[in-house]
């Protein structure tokens, strides 16, 4: 017998299909959102509709945006010499909060991951080559996370571009080793952001 009516159940199972979201928390969020008055709930659930329809990837860096071409790359301000490669949208967020980096992206969606059945023709690595190819950059720094596929990832697209004249460094470790950008803070960003290398 069922402890709770089908809907709710259905609400539940959606909530607990999130990623990082067990059965309790999604019971949690459930009930929460039951709570919410109706026009508190149908602006939660037009945020998501709208979200999904209105969000894409800019044509350039593949960021996630609400036009064609995101607000960095549209970005006069923006250095066009030098690309900030990361595997994530989130990454770019996270190097954005310092407030430090001022050139553009390209985000990769991924890294390589053969356990995953992940591989470089899955990814955004083919964009940036052409990107490069295009001519007018002078850096590229992999950002990919200090993991065994970000590495990876790293060295395959930095293999790609070699035969470019353009620079090729790595961030520096203060993004501790199995860690993940999104997570890291200010400093530590800033830090392996200054103490980039070449690579």
């Amino acid at each position: 017998m069922r402890a709770f009516s089908a809907s709710l159940e259905r609400l539940i199972e959606q909530f607990e299909s999130l990623p990082g979201i067990g059965h309790k928390t999604a019971q949690r969020l459930a009930f929460y959102v039951l709570e919410l008055p109706d026009e508190a709930a149908r602006a939660f659930a037009d945020a998501i509709l709208d979200a999904k329809s209105a969000v894409r990837q800019c044509s350039v860096c593949f960021n996630l945006s609400d036009s064609m071409v995101c607000p960095i790359c549209d970005s006069p301000e923006r250095d066009t010499a030098t690309i900030c490669v990361v595997s994530d949208p989130r990454d770019v967020a996270a190097l954005e909060r310092t407030h430090e980096y001022h050139g553009r992206y390209h985000v990769l969606h991924g890294v390589i991951s053969p356990m995953n059945h992940i591989g470089p023709d899955d990814l955004r690595i083919k964009e940036l080559v052409a990107r490069v190819a295009a001519g007018g950059i002078s850096e590229v720094i992999m950002a990919t996370d200090p993991n065994t596929e970000g590495e990876a990832t790293a060295m395959y697209v930095s293999r790609l571009l070699r035969p470019f004249d353009v620079k090729i460094t790595r961030l520096a470790y203060g993004v501790p080793v199995g860690g993940h950008l999104e997570y890291a803070d200010e400093i530590t960003l800033l830090r392996a952001l200054d103490g980039r290398r070449e690579f």
